[in-house]
């Protein structure tokens, strides 16, 4: 069966005035229709470079793709036209980006950016207004605000009709992030990248927009990556779990096998600051150093300066990734050793 998304050794450098940026070195990850991976790591991992890649929307230069592939159900986004990329962004590949505040244009009502979007889409395929093909321009507004309007109610905006038009500043946070929620589903795409959708939110909204993203999968039979820093979101939501540290996934698997058995150094530090009841006053435990400045990577495995476990063939080579367990990945030299003697 083909994979929804298939990311296969990619590898992407950002050029800059100081020297050549690894930033991804050697991604791989598979998406299937239904699953939704958490893509974790600190600040600076390439977490959201990597869900910005599967959409092309990194301009180029500075960036550069020199090695691997972004399957999208079945073929290579990195060979598309432009004009081929704008079919599937919205219409095919939907994406909820960080901050609803600079992702709603001020000037525009909520509703004239919706049906914008929706119009957009309806462009490669017109079954989503329910018009004829040959409909006219003012059946196809009629039908995109209807299904504007439908959207709102599904992601909880009451008086969807009359919130319409409304301008951004007159929803608040939690709703402005549900209008980019419903204008990314609009086009009811296969895939849909979660860039920290739920960050500036407290934690009741927080909540309802990760219940509503669950539902939303299962409605419509979606992949979904979820780009976050929080592990705890991902043990409320994700099926699987892909920790990222220097533009590498050092591990992945299944939520459970992940979250519950770690094996990587690098999870293990993730999990072990995380705060809870169980853990004294001043006895939480932090991670020392900081990712390093991927213009002068380190040699080997990118983790290696600030792993306890590290070794000297840790710093020959960049590890490979190795399966331990089903679907559980880890690209560790020391682990897969202890796993296999």
């Amino acid at each position: 069966m083909t994979a929804l998304l298939d990311i296969r050794n990619l590898h992407l450098s950002m050029h800059s005035f100081d020297g050549e940026a690894r930033v991804l070195a050697g991604i791989s990850l598979t998406v299937q229709r239904g699953e939704i991976w958490g893509l974790v790591g600190e600040t600076g991992c390439g977490k959201s470079v990597t869900g910005l890649s599967v959409s092309r929307l990194l301009r180029s230069p500075p960036a550069e793709y020199t090695q691997g592939q972004i399957l999208f159900e079945g073929t290579d986004v990195l060979t598309r036209t432009e004009a081929q990329m704008l079919t599937l962004r919205g219409r095919h590949i939907g994406m909820i980006f960080q901050d609803p505040t600079t992702n709603l244009n001020p000037s525009f009502r909520i509703g004239t950016q919706l049906i914008d979007v929706a119009l957009a889409a309806a462009r490669h395929d017109s079954a989503i207004l329910g018009v004829p093909t040959g409909a006219g321009r003012s059946a196809r507004r009629v039908a995109a605000r209807r299904l504007a309007v439908s959207m709102l109610e599904q992601v909880g905006i009451p008086d969807a009709e009359a919130r319409l038009d409304d301008y951004p500043h007159q929803f608040s946070g939690g709703m402005r992030q549900r209008v980019l929620v419903a204008m990314a589903l609009i086009g009811r795409p296969g895939l849909l990248i979660a860039d920290e959708p739920t960050t500036a939110l407290d934690v009741s909204v927080q909540a309802q927009i990760l219940a509503l993203l669950k539902s939303m999968v299962a409605a419509y039979d979606m992949g979904v990556v979820l780009i976050t820093h929080n592990l705890g979101v991902v043990s409320q939501v994700c099926t699987h779990v892909a920790v990222m540290y220097a533009g590498t996934i050092v591990e992945s698997g299944p939520r459970e096998t992940v979250l519950d058995q770690p094996l990587h150094p690098y999870t293990q530090a993730l999990l072990r600051a995380i705060p809870s009841r169980d853990v004294a006053r001043g006895a939480l435990q932090g991670l020392p150093g900081s990712v390093p400045d991927l213009i002068n990577a380190p040699p080997g495995c990118r983790f290696a300066p600030r792993c306890p476990l590290v070794r000297p063939e840790c710093l020959a080579a960049a590890p490979t990734s190795r399966q331990i367990a089903p679907q559980h990945h880890v690209a560790c030299p020391v682990v897969s050793e202890a796993r296999h003697a």
